[in-house]
């Protein structure tokens, strides 16, 4: 079992900056593969990040790169989402996941946080 717990979400200008932190509680957290995905209103969940769980390899939404890094403390068991240059765009409902596979499909995510709320004004 993995219980996962979002943090860091918030207001912010476009422009600006937010780290995502997502704090993970369980034995098998470092064996996982960790993602992010979002949420905006009226739309589906989409992919945002993940990474493998050792932390070598990354992934990310073309729509995100070069922007956000994913990044991972296993020995803190915590996964980060470090967000720069962010749009109004990117306003949506952040969730972080845990699963055995490291792929963009949601539903081969085992657990989920709760999912936090980012809002990024113009």
């Amino acid at each position: 079992q993995v219980q996962l717990v979002e943090s860091g979400g918030g207001l912010v200008q476009a422009g600006g900056s937010l780290r995502l932190s997502c704090a993970a509680s369980g034995r098998t957290f470092s064996t996982r593969a960790m993602g992010w995905f979002r949420q905006a209103p009226g739309k589906e969940r989409d992919f945002v990040a993940a990474i493998t769980w050792r932390g070598g390899i990354t992934d990310y939404a073309d729509s995100v790169k070069g922007r956000f890094t994913i990044s991972r403390d296993n020995a803190g068991n915590t996964v980060y989402l470090q967000m720069n240059s962010l749009k109004p765009e990117d306003t949506a409902v952040y969730y972080c996941a845990a699963g055995d596979r490291f792929v963009r499909y949601d539903y081969a995510y085992d657990y989920w946080g709760p999912g936090i709320q980012v809002t990024v004004s113009s």
